[in-house]
């Protein structure tokens, strides 16, 4: 863990790239089911056509731009840091969010990924502490830097003498 002055700032490492093509298959995900509802409806009800055509339409073009936007705007946004002080996160898109947590206030540090995000080699490290506006959450990881970083964190936190309290 490197030694930097505590405070509210922007964290200096970004996720891993591979966090882009996963957030995007996410959301292609996402818009497939809407997609497969309008062209059945589409097929079933010929009445319309034209309308379901332009609603199609629509659809494709809100996926298009969210699947292109979307995970490029959160890859400039997510970002993280670990210090011998504290962990800071920066994260969302729309809504964005930094926290600090103190390395003396982390009570649990723990490490997960889904089936897909073991696809691009990816992770997410939640930091626990025992702050009412939850756990910190790091998405978006290489695999071995979340390994690491939750093998320092927990080096860390075991260091310390407080009750994380």
């Amino acid at each position: 863990m490197e030694s930097t002055e505590a405070g509210l700032r922007p964290p200096r490492h970004l996720v891993s790239p591979r966090a882009r093509a996963y957030w995007a298959v996410r959301a292609l995900a996402g818009w497939l089911v809407p997609i497969a509802v309008e062209v059945i409806w589409m097929t079933q009800d010929g009445a319309h056509t034209k309308w379901h055509v332009a609603g199609l339409v629509a659809t494709v073009v809100l996926a298009v731009a969210h699947v292109t936007v979307m995970p490029l705007w959160r890859y400039r946004v997510h970002r993280w840091e670990s210090t011998a002080e504290a962990v800071y996160t920066q994260s969302g898109w729309f809504n964005q969010e930094r926290r600090i947590a103190p390395v003396s206030r982390i009570q649990t540090v723990d490490s997960e990924r889904g089936p897909i995000e073991q696809l691009f080699r990816l992770s997410n490290v939640t930091v626990t502490t025992a702050s009412a506006a939850g756990p910190i959450k790091i998405h978006g990881l290489d695999r071995d830097i979340a390994q690491h970083l939750v093998d320092e964190l927990t080096e860390g936190t075991q260091a310390e003498r407080g009750d994380a309290t």
